[in-house]
């Protein structure tokens, strides 16, 4: 998924960037690597003139640490101001093929960044290099951190199931796709996973219906999905199944019960290895999958464009490779991220521009990222293989 470097101007940044870390806040102008001949300031810490552009009141209540960087608070997080040059391979993304996930999340922006969207929608970046000076100029860096200042975390990948479907109960298409209950809203919580899978009754509320039911799990799962259904007159189409609601039950993982369980060890326990367990041992999966009380019902929805993505938790498109799923109390949703990763089962760097556009039950913790892969047999791959370790870093407003 990553791209090759910049080339010869990468260089050029590069060089730039250790320069500038080693003069921490001189002023002098960046050499002919920027083109326009930005000022030193962009790439230190917000702190003297550069923090004077931060109301702490309207942003997030920040303190400085001991080292003059500021620091800002989120609720299972705290941001810590860094400089361009410590965001690793920054100079080596692809930031044009990022820039439509940025203007999909400025359709619904959040607080403080209507000004910056508006800049973002009246730009015209003519390349990547256009792309990364714009952010240097209207966005400041932040490490992620917990709240007591750990900077590792994890990185698992998520996907969006294509899935044959029926709209009747027919030969081996039994497992259904649920729409909500009428009565889900006023008991909270609703029945467990075993009990609804139980009653024949709530089939009446099918969208579709599947073969396996490890595919409708995983589509709960990962919260959407596409369905290529045969209708009852035997054309067929393809729509979406969108998350509508779920049970209230609390999230229990099926891979982490087959390791307690001594059914698989942890190395196993991808999603791959889940699907091949549950093939050899078809006696113990409905007990497996009702080790997970949760429960998720369907919309369904139209899909006139197989390129556009499911609307994540933000309410806007999911972009394929640009778009993550984050922990709302660390990292708002519509927030530019730097992330440095690893490609799954891999050590081999993975460092880019995405946007925190979703949430999952799942996805809890200040270093914590979902990334969404697309849909289609690749991106069930690389999802499912996906947990690698994680740093992250915010680009937020410098005028708020």
């Amino acid at each position: 998924m990553i791209r090759g470097p910049i080339r010869c101007r990468t260089r050029r940044w590069n060089a730039a960037l250790a320069i500038l870390g080693a003069l921490g806040a001189a002023s002098a102008a960046l050499s002919g690597a920027l083109s326009g001949a930005l000022s030193a300031a962009l790439l230190v810490p917000a702190t003297a003139a550069a923090a004077s552009t931060i109301d702490p009141e309207k942003l997030l209540n920040g303190q400085d640490d001991s080292a003059g960087r500021r620091v800002l608070r989120r609720e299972r997080s705290r941001w810590v101001a860094a400089l361009w040059s410590e965001l690793p391979g920054w100079g080596e993304d692809r930031a044009l093929e990022w820039w439509p996930a940025l203007l999909r999340g400025c359709e619904k922006p959040m607080p403080g960044w209507s000004a910056i969207c508006a800049q973002a929608r009246a730009y015209k970046p003519g390349s990547d290099w256009d792309a990364m000076v714009w952010l240097m100029k209207h966005l400041q860096p932040y490490r992620v951190e917990s709240p007591d200042g750990q900077r590792d975390g994890v990185a698992t990948g998520y996907y969006e199931p294509e899935l044959a479907a029926r709209r009747q109960a027919l030969g081996d298409f039994r497992v259904p796709l649920l729409a909500p209950p009428q009565d889900l809203a006023q008991r909270k919580p609703y029945d467990t996973r075993q009990q609804i899978e139980s009653n024949a009754a709530l089939s009446r509320l099918s969208l579709a219906w599947v073969q396996d039911p490890l595919d409708a799990l995983v589509m709960q799962i990962q919260g959407s999905g596409r369905l290529r259904v045969t209708e009852r007159d035997g054309r067929s189409r393809w729509v979406r199944l969108s998350f509508a609601a779920h049970n209230e039950q609390p999230y229990r993982s099926m891979g982490q019960w087959l390791i307690a369980q001594g059914e698989l060890r942890a190395t196993e326990a991808s999603w791959p290895g889940i699907k091949d367990w549950g093939r050899r041992n078809p006696q113990r999966l409905k007990e497996a999958m009702w080790a997970n009380p949760r429960y998720v019902f369907f919309r369904e929805e139209p899909l006139p464009d197989l390129a556009v993505g499911p609307r994540g938790g933000q309410g806007v498109p999911l972009t394929p490779g640009r778009s993550i799923a984050v922990d709302k109390a660390s990292i708002p949703y519509g927030t530019p991220v730097w992330l440095d990763t690893t490609e799954p089962l891999s050590t081999t760097p993975m460092r880019r521009l995405v946007m925190a556009q979703d949430t999952g039950a799942a996805i809890v913790g200040a270093v914590r990222a979902d990334y969404f892969w697309g849909w289609g047999e690749a991106a069930e791959t690389q999802a499912g293989r996906m947990k690698q370790p994680l740093r992250l870093w915010v680009l937020w407003p410098r005028n708020s």
